[in-house]
């Protein structure tokens, strides 16, 4: 069976349009893994990441990791799921089971797990194939192009959200506003927190503006520290792919407050003056992927507390312009590929 996808030969710049469309051989399903006719996949800026190369090179590969789809067909070991479900996946396509990380509820620190999108073909496809273990059950009442984007900008602000570990109603920084931020606004502000936003684009914070940030500034109208270090901010979560936004939250965040970076990758070096950005017991850390418990809760928790994206679909062939327009920061909320 073949199945029309985006592919990536080799890792290049995206202004190379290095994404072509072609038909693809699928491989014959395993005994746990699920056929799935994909319906929506988001955009995600993990994707931009792969298709440049930051995360390593990788070839030979279809990108994409917030997909919505129905099952076509099932492995012989596949026994609660059947044809015409409706389910998510994400980003962690597999772990082993069975290492330290694996056994203690740590499974996204799994040293063997695999990723939708970089180490199996993803969702920029009109089919896919997914391990059954690893897939969602999804809400109803959504769209599927309003589903897709929380499988991973979602839920990875979900979880930074959580490691953030703010006190009830405190003050939360989010550095950066695309499609991760402007989910994880509105699950702070449903949470009781007031949230400043930093971006530097004028149009990502009116929107965040619109979505009911308490506070925007952009760091083109003067020095983040010295605008904010009277803001109370106990958090930070920094979802800017660059070293300073990680500078300044650990500037401003008041003694025993954190900074949680939730991308995957970031440009640029990280240089801390201790006494500034260190002491006072702040906290620095990282998010890498999330769960299967932390999509669930967060799946739950959006269909509950009303958390959409603002977004754009746009057809499979148009991939390689919204790629590049996220790389320019001329999405707003996110783009999902519609089927």
């Amino acid at each position: 069976m073949k199945t029309k996808a985006a592919f990536l030969k080799n890792p290049e710049k995206i202004e190379e349009n290095p994404l072509k469309i072609i038909r693809l051989e699928l491989p014959e399903l395993k005994e746990n893994e699920v056929l799935i006719k994909v319906n929506a996949c988001g955009v995600c800026r993990t994707d931009l990441h792969v298709v440049e190369g930051e995360l390593g090179k990788v070839n030979d590969i279809v990108p994409g990791h917030e997909v919505v789809g129905t099952i076509e067909k099932t492995g012989s070991e596949v026994k609660n799921q059947k044809i015409g479900n409706k389910v998510g996946v994400a980003w962690l396509y597999s772990s082993c089971g069975s290492c330290q990380y694996c056994l203690s509820g740590r499974e996204n620190l799994c040293q063997n797990k695999q990723f939708t999108g970089f180490s199996k073909n993803g969702g920029y496809s009109e089919y896919i194939i997914a391990d059954n273990r690893f897939i969602f059950n999804l809400p109803v009442g959504l769209k599927d192009e309003e589903i897709a984007p929380l499988l991973c900008s979602g839920a990875i602000g979900y979880r930074s959200f959580k490691l953030a570990n703010a006190s009830p109603g405190s003050n939360i920084a989010l550095f950066g506003f695309g499609g991760s931020a402007h989910l994880t606004l509105q699950l702070a502000k449903r949470f009781g927190h007031k949230v400043i936003i930093i971006s530097r684009d004028k149009n990502h914070l009116k929107l965040a503006s619109e979505l009911g940030a308490d506070f925007t500034f952009s760091p083109k109208n003067g020095d983040v520290y010295e605008n904010l270090k009277d803001k109370d901010i106990e958090a930070a979560i920094i979802f800017a792919p660059s070293a300073i936004p990680i500078m300044n939250a650990l500037k401003i965040i008041k003694p025993g407050g954190r900074v949680v970076v939730a991308g995957i990758h970031v440009d640029g070096e990280i240089k801390i003056d201790y006494d500034l950005q260190l002491f006072h017991e702040k906290t620095l850390l990282s998010v890498e992927s999330y769960t299967r418990e932390d999509m669930l809760e967060y799946l739950r928790l959006a269909t509950n507390l009303g958390i959409k994206p603002v977004y754009t679909d746009i057809k499979l062939e148009e991939i390689n312009a919204a790629l590049t327009d996220l790389k320019n920061s001329e999405v707003l909320g996110v783009k999902v590929i519609k089927f």
